[in-house]
């Protein structure tokens, strides 16, 4: 694979294998409904997942809280970035009215970063958690999360509502860190997810997206190193530009390919492997219960 600068280029042609069937079906059409009459908000929608109508079809949805205006301005992500909005304390009561209102066996809530705050929204966070659980007390949980930081104070609010799977996404290899997540750090990343699996959470997550310059070698390491700090799910999957001003595709992942890390994965003994050109970081979220 290519290692040269994360300069934007021409964007390549997409492989036939990343074409995506319209989502239909009575279940996908009534929650599409349900969606637009009570403007709903998933990120389902917001980000045209290529996955919508398989997993709403299978009753999961994705819900993000703290605003839509992110505080880092990382190279792969569609999210605007900029001064975020006051934080809406009902926010809570309307994410969790949503889900009795879908239907949602399975939600998984994921959030901008919010360094802008004191609590870098970890508040929040519990406070939905709780919302959702009160509301819907037979709907299952998974938190993709933020890296806070590093601080465990916000992340041990986390850990004490006790979400069946909690994750948090490395994105992409070491070398690529810094210019494809800016703020963040890989390091810190992998200690995130082992202070979490230490402190009992059952089942910890994360994903990578491929296509952005890595090389094999550097993906199976990335792999190692989530396996060494305990992970049990990882997500793998064909990155794609939102737009000119993002950082371009470099290279187009063959089907093959990710049916390779799918099987190294389940050999390295992570408990479930999603590795394909679409697959997000909530595909199939609702099997990792398992």
């Amino acid at each position: 694979m290519s290692t040269e600068s994360l300069t934007p280029t021409r964007p390549a042609p997409k492989p036939k294998w990343l074409r995506v069937k319209l989502p239909t079906g009575k279940k996908y059409t009534e929650l599409r409904g349900l969606v637009d009459k009570y403007d709903l908000h998933t990120i389902c929608t917001s980000g045209s997942c290529p996955n919508m109508g398989e997993c709403w079809t299978e009753g999961t949805a994705t819900f993000m809280i703290l605003g839509n205006i992110c505080t880092r301005s990382c190279g792969f992500c569609g999210v605007k970035t900029g001064r975020p909005e006051t934080v809406d304390w009902d926010e809570p009561e309307k994410v969790a009215r949503s889900i009795k209102l879908m239907n949602i066996k399975h939600a998984v809530v994921t959030s901008v970063d919010r360094d802008d705050l004191k609590d870098m929204g970890s508040i929040m966070w519990a406070e939905t958690v709780k919302a959702i659980r009160r509301m819907n007390p037979e709907t299952t949980l998974e938190t993709l999360i933020p890296d806070f930081q590093g601080e465990t104070k916000h992340i041990d609010r986390i850990i004490a509502v006790a979400p069946e799977v909690v994750s948090h996404n490395m994105e992409t290899v070491k070398r690529l860190t810094r210019e494809v997540r800016i703020q963040a750090k890989y390091e810190r990343s992998l200690e995130v997810l082992r202070y979490l699996k230490e402190q009992g959470i059952t089942r910890t997550k994360s994903g990578i997206m491929l296509g952005l310059g890595e090389k094999e070698e550097e993906v199976l390491q990335t792999m190692q190193d989530l396996r060494n700090v305990g992970l049990d799910i990882v997500t793998i999957g064909q990155y794609l530009q939102p737009s000119k001003k993002h950082l371009p595709v470099k290279e187009f992942i063959t089907p093959e390919q990710f049916k390779k890390y799918e099987e190294i994965g389940l050999e390295m003994g992570f408990r479930h492997v999603e590795s394909g050109a679409l697959v997000r970081s909530s595909y199939k979220a609702q099997k990792h219960l398992t």
